[in-house]
C-alpha cells in the first residue's frame, strides 16, 4: 500500500482542520517547501497538496507555494481545491502536476469533468468523493467544502463515473479527517470489494502505524496521512515498512 503524506495550505501555512471546518484550524510552524522535502528524503515518492484558501473561496491562492513544491522536489505531486477550469488544469500539468483533484465539481457537473477524464486521461485525474454516514450507515456525498450533501451516495457517484473509465477516487469520510480517530475500515472494505478496478486513496483518521496497517489489509491501494505524520504519531521509521523495496 503507497502512503501519501498530505500538505494543506492556508495562505501559505501548513496547516490541518478538523472535520473540514476552518474555525477549527491547527497551524504548523513548518515551512512547506521543506517539509516536501523532508518527505522526499524518507522515501515516499508522492504528495497530496490541498489549496484550502482555493477550497473555501474558489481562487487558488496558494499556488506560488505549490509551484515551488514542485519544482523542489522530485515527488509526484496531486492538487486539490478550487479547480474549477480546464485551463487550471492544463496550467498545473505544464508546471509538472502529476495528478489534479476535483471534488464538489464531480457531484454538481459530472458532464463535464467525464470530458476532461476523456481528454486527459484516467491517470491524470482524481475524484474526491467526501462522505458523510446517514443513520443506516450508507455514505452520501457532500460538496461545498463539506458543508451540503449531494443526496446521492457513494455507491450511485461511483456508478456514474465508471463508464468514463474512472480509475483514481480519494474517499473521505468528513467525520473521521483530523480528528485522529481512525479510519473508516468497514467504508473502504466495502469499496474495496465492490470496485476493484478503483485505484483508492483512502483519507481520515489515520492516527498511528496500526491505521496504516488495517487500511493495508483491506487491500487499499493508497492512503494519505496529514495530521498522524505532522504530529510525529507515525514516525519515519514506521514508514519505512510500507516503502517499495529497492
Amino acid at each position: 500500500m503507497n502512503v501519501i503524506p498530505a500538505i494543506d495550505l492556508i495562505e501559505g501555512q501548513v496547516v490541518r482542520l478538523l472535520a473540514g471546518r476552518f474555525e477549527a484550524k491547527t497551524v504548523y510552524d513548518k515551512d512547506p517547501v521543506a517539509l516536501a522535502r523532508d518527505y522526499q528524503a524518507s522515501g515516499l515518492g508522492e504528495l497530496h497538496i490541498v489549496d484550502l484558501d482555493g477550497a473555501r473561496y474558489g481562487r487558488q491562492e496558494n499556488g506560488n507555494v505549490i509551484r515551488r513544491i514542485v519544482s523542489a522536489s522530485t515527488l509526484d505531486v496531486q492538487i486539490g481545491g478550487g479547480i474549477r477550469e480546464v485551463s487550471q488544469l492544463e496550467r498545473w500539468f505544464d508546471a509538472g502536476v502529476m495528478r489534479v483533484v476535483i471534488g464538489s465539481l464531480a457531484v454538481i457537473k459530472p458532464e463535464l469533468v467525464k470530458e476532461w477524464l476523456q481528454k486527459f486521461g484516467p491517470d491524470k485525474i482524481v475524484l474526491a468523493l467526501d462522505v458523510t454516514l446517514d443513520g443506516d450507515g450508507v455514505p452520501y456525498v457532500a460538496t461545498h467544502g463539506w458543508t451540503r450533501s449531494a443526496g446521492m451516495t457513494l455507491w450511485q457517484c461511483l456508478d456514474l463515473y465508471a463508464p468514463a473509465g474512472v480509475r483514481h477516487v480519494l474517499c473521505t469520510d468528513i467525520s473521521r479527517d483530523g480528528a485522529m480517530t481512525g479510519p473508516n475500515i468497514e467504508l473502504y472494505d466495502q469499496l474495496v470489494d465492490q470496485y476493484p478496478q478503483i485505484q483508492l486513496q483512502a483519507s481520515g483518521g489515520v492516527r498511528a502505524i496500526g491505521d496504516l496497517k488495517a487500511l493495508r489489509a483491506t487491500g487499499v491501494p493508497a492512503a494519505i496521512s496529514g495530521r498522524a505524520l505532522l504530529d510525529g504519531k507515525i514516525s519515519i521509521e514506521e514508514i519505512a515498512s510500507f516503502l517499495p523495496a529497492e
